[in-house]
């Protein structure tokens, strides 16, 4: 098999990762953010067919891909290469449920979003409606 037809993330693994990359953003996977993450996996149909023993493998690619210099790049990259293009929207929405999961936007999860906004191409006012719902969301009383 060649590596285009057995690719080194799926597109669940790619949503996966961004969700992961979000929490770990700041240096501190918090739990709320880390039951979020286990919740949308094995609670939307996006995750149907996947395997959650993955998550584990996956979190691990990403904390590598962290420690290099150019690590988020790369998972940009991997990402782009692995993730349908119409699914884009999909892992920004996860990534700002997962930011937005303890009740706090702190700056290196903004920045990280930002950054996936670019390099996904995200439109401007689908982010702003994404982010409002995210937000909407995860208030409290």
């Amino acid at each position: 098999m060649t590596e285009s037809q057995n690719p080194l993330l799926s597109a669940q693994d790619c949503l996966v990762a961004l969700m992961i990359a979000v929490s770990a953003s700041d240096e501190n996977l918090r739990t709320v953010e880390l039951v979020k993450i286990e919740t949308g996996v094995n609670t939307l149909p996006i995750f149907a067919e996947y395997d959650t023993d993955r998550m584990r493998e996956v979190a691990g690619i990403v904390f590598d891909l962290f420690e290099q210099e150019d690590g988020l790049d790369a998972l940009f990259g991997l990402v782009r290469e692995n993730l349908p293009e119409r699914l884009f929207e999909t892992g920004y929405a996860l990534a700002c449920d997962v930011a937005a999961a303890d009740g706090t936007l702190r700056e290196p999860e903004l920045r990280l979003l930002e950054e996936i906004r670019y390099e996904l191409n995200i439109d401007r006012l689908h982010a702003a409606a994404i982010e409002r719902g995210a937000r909407a969301r995860h208030l409290r009383v």
